[in-house]
Formats: C-alpha cells, sequence, structure tokens
C-alpha cells in the first residue's frame, strides 16, 4: 500500500513538472508567433566609397506607419538602406535620424504599398526583474531570422557609460543580431539587441539591449524632430571642489554662478551650493556632462545637494535647449 502510494505521488509530481515544461513551450512559442513577423533584417550600402560596402543587422516595426527601430552602428555612414521583411519582401528605408549616444537609429518604410504592417507591442521595460526569461530574434550572421531564449540576468547597466542603463541577458546574441528584438514570455518588445562583450567577437554569454523605454523617448524626438533635441537645466558654472561633512571630505562640484532662470534654479539651487552626486553617480565634470548629453526632453536629473548645513535630494526635469529663451528672468 505505501509503495502504490508513493509510486502515485511521483508519478503526480512528474507530470506536474511536464505539464509546466510543456506550459512554458506554449507561451515561448505564442510569444515568437506574436512578434517574429515584426523583426527584418536591414542591409546596408555605402556608395561613397569607390569599393561598395554593405553591413548586415536586424530591426523592428514598432508603427503600421512604417517606422523601424535599429542600432547606429548597423546603419552609420551608409547612403542606401535596404529591409527585407518576415516574409521575404525588400524595401527601401528612409533614415529618418539617428542618436548616436543611444546607439538608436529610426527608419521608414512605405508602408502603403504593403498590405499589412505588423508592428511589435511594447512592454514597459522597467517592470522586468532578474531572471525574467526573454527571447531575442534577428538574423545572426545573415542566416535568417532567428530565435535564441535566455534570461534577464542585470538591469541598469552601463557598458562603459552610466548613463545607458542597459539590460544584461544570457541570451545568445551574434553579429546581425544588432538592433533585433528582446522580448518578454508575452511576445512584447522590453529591449533591442546592441552589443556583446567578448574578447573573441562571438557570443560569450554576455549580452545587451537597450531598454523599450529609452526607444520610445528616442523614437518620439526623432520622429517628430528628426533629431534628439540637447536638453538645458539652466545657465550655471561649476568648479571641482570638495566639501566637509561629518569630518569627512567629500568630492563635490560647486556652483560658482546660477542664472535665475531655468529648472536648476526653479529647485532652490544657489551659488554656494556642492552637487555631491549625479543620478547616483560620484560628481565630476564628465558625469555633468554625460548626464546632459544622455538626456532626452522630459527626463529626470537626479542630484544630491549639499547646501548650508543639510543635504537634499533635487529631482531636475530637463527641458528642450531651444526652450532656453522662452524663461522668464
Amino acid at each position: 500500500m505505501t509503495k502504490n502510494l508513493i509510486l502515485i505521488f511521483f508519478t503526480f509530481l512528474i507530470t506536474i513538472v511536464f505539464l509546466n515544461y510543456v506550459e512554458d513551450d506554449n507561451k515561448f512559442n505564442s510569444a515568437v508567433e506574436k512578434s517574429i513577423t515584426s523583426v527584418v533584417t536591414i542591409k546596408t550600402y555605402d556608395l561613397n566609397r569607390l569599393n561598395v560596402s554593405n553591413e548586415l543587422g536586424s530591426g523592428v516595426i514598432f508603427s503600421n506607419k512604417g517606422y523601424i527601430v535599429t542600432n547606429y552602428h548597423v546603419i552609420k555612414n551608409s547612403s542606401k538602406v535596404l529591409v527585407t521583411l518576415y516574409d521575404g519582401k525588400t524595401l527601401v528605408a528612409d533614415i529618418l535620424g539617428s542618436d548616436q549616444n543611444s546607439d538608436i537609429a529610426i527608419l521608414k518604410i512605405n508602408a502603403e504599398t504593403l498590405e499589412q504592417v505588423n508592428s511589435i507591442d511594447f512592454a514597459d521595460s522597467e517592470s522586468i526583474r532578474v531572471g525574467d526569461k526573454v527571447l531575442a530574434i534577428g538574423n545572426p550572421y545573415g542566416i535568417g531570422i532567428s530565435v535564441s531564449n535566455g534570461i534577464i540576468s542585470a538591469t541598469g547597466r552601463d557598458y562603459g557609460n552610466p548613463y545607458l542603463n542597459l539590460i544584461q541577458t544570457d541570451a545568445p546574441i551574434n553579429p546581425g543580431n544588432s538592433g533585433g528584438a528582446l522580448i518578454n514570455e508575452q511576445g512584447n518588445l522590453i529591449g533591442i539587441n546592441t552589443k556583446i562583450f567578448s574578447k573573441t567577437g562571438a557570443y560569450q554569454g554576455i549580452s545587451f539591449a537597450i531598454p523599450s523605454e529609452k526607444i520610445t523617448k528616442i523614437a518620439s524626438e526623432i520622429i517628430q524632430y528628426g533629431k534628439v533635441r540637447e536638453v538645458w537645466i539652466g545657465n550655471f558654472r561649476v568648479r571641482p571642489s570638495q566639501v566637509e561633512i561629518n569630518s569627512e571630505k567629500i568630492n563635490s562640484l560647486q556652483i560658482i554662478e546660477i542664472d535665475n532662470k531655468g529648472p536648476l534654479f526653479t529647485e532652490g539651487v544657489k551659488p554656494g551650493d556642492h552637487i555631491l552626486d549625479i543620478n547616483e553617480n560620484a560628481a565630476s565634470w564628465k558625469n555633468l556632462k554625460n548626464s546632459l548629453s544622455f538626456a532626452s526632453p522630459n527626463d529626470q536629473i537626479n542630484l544630491k545637494i549639499f547646501s548650508g548645513e543639510s543635504i537634499k535630494k533635487v529631482e531636475v526635469i530637463a527641458i528642450p535647449v531651444e526652450m532656453a529663451n522662452l524663461e522668464v528672468l
């Protein structure tokens, strides 16, 4: 009797595990079916050189109007771009604009010539968690649109720049995957595959993607303005300094002059204040410059300010530099 109960118990366990595997497989199948037709192959040509060269990459259709997002490095220096859809149709694409800092470029194909445009759905990249399962879709080595799987290994990776906030995954990415989709189990876009960490040039288990939230902001800027507008938080001057807090000397940027206009002034920052950190990175001229260079309009820049005897957090909303002249003194 006891042996029978044990046998029944283990049979039940095996059945549950098997059903879970089947459920996961079905999720992946559905996710791929939903999104794979939105991923395209991109081939670029440089017709300005004597020897016509070409690059191969991937892209993602994100609007039924024919807008495609890819990496800047895929279309860099190209004078002609061809896009091959999942069904094999090839079209010429226009380069609407690009942002080298974020490695994002926006293309456009003539959607009116197509019976149907399959655009991808976006997920909220800020809601992803380490350990989440993901799928990468692209055209590695030009062999054709392919799918690989992995998990989110980390978020907020800088890869040498603290303002990129890349998603790290272990999903296999190879040359040709750049600009392709990183999707969740629901088939929604959480990022654009952009680079790998490798000592050989081939995949070694560490891949990076640009978060969908960043893509949305950059794409909106490029579609509307043809570029990502420079941002402004005020007219001010700083100098490298040190400030003593609780008997400890801390490196800072001291505000030595500030005009009485702009977001920084509005938040109460004044001459003599010390910037201690910028977006949770140590205050330095390089970090201040990068925080503005990599910001898009309406991005929030977080500062820690030492003012007199106290430390306060200041949240500054960056505005387009064109609006600086509209600020009233």
